[in-house]
């Protein structure tokens, strides 16, 4: 598990803690022992009273080690709505939300978005009106009628990454139209959650530019 690899910042700064509506959010910016700053921002988007699933999992570490890596990240939790919705209009308030917390954070630069499992969806609703710098689906779900969804059809003309397992890659691979895009990049690890995804998340991020 990637827990095991984290370790003590020195000299870290506070995380800063941000409210918007029910939504929150915890920016966790890099200490001065960052071998680098990097302007780009990653948010790591969670909707917990919406997707109680293990799609969180993990992201509060992560963002604690990319910002000693030297990003500047934000952790999500959106909130939902108090009535009851279509699951387009979910996706629309989701979206606002999120546009919202991006503007709160004052950084000028597209951030990347991380999500995973069913908030993968967030995030694509997110970019098909939004800029972004890149985008990383950790184990998207294969299709969105499942979800009561429309499928998505903005084209992929910015940096995208799907990350799976091998055995999750492959179902990707037959019903996900972002896995069968040339322009995709595809990561296959044995756990998304260890260091081996860590690593060549962070290797992506290198090899588009961040």
């Amino acid at each position: 598990m990637i827990l095991a690899f984290l370790r003590p910042f020195p000299f870290a700064r506070p995380p800063r803690v941000g409210f918007r509506s029910q939504s929150s959010f915890i920016i966790q910016e890099p200490p001065s022992s960052a071998p680098r700053i990097v302007p780009t921002p990653l948010i790591f988007v969670s909707a917990t009273s919406w997707d109680q699933t293990s799609s969180r999992q993990g992201f509060s570490v992560l963002a604690q080690m990319y910002a000693e890596k030297g990003y500047t990240c934000l952790d999500t939790d959106l909130s939902i709505p108090t009535d009851k919705i279509s699951a387009l209009d979910m996706m629309q308030h989701f979206e606002s939300e999120l546009s919202t917390i991006v503007k709160t954070s004052s950084n000028p630069f597209p951030p990347i978005l991380f999500a995973r499992n069913t908030i993968c969806l967030i995030t694509q609703t997110y970019i098909s009106s939004h800029p972004a710098s890149g985008l990383v689906l950790i184990s998207p779900p294969s299709s969105n009628h499942a979800h009561g969804l429309p499928e998505f059809n903005y084209e992929p003309q910015f940096p995208i990454v799907v990350v799976d397992t091998p055995g999750g890659m492959e179902r990707l691979q037959a019903e996900n139209r972002l896995v069968k895009e040339n322009r995709v990049h595809r990561i296959v690890v044995d756990d998304v959650e260890g260091q081996e995804a860590f690593v060549r998340m962070e290797e992506w991020m290198d090899e588009i530019g961040i």
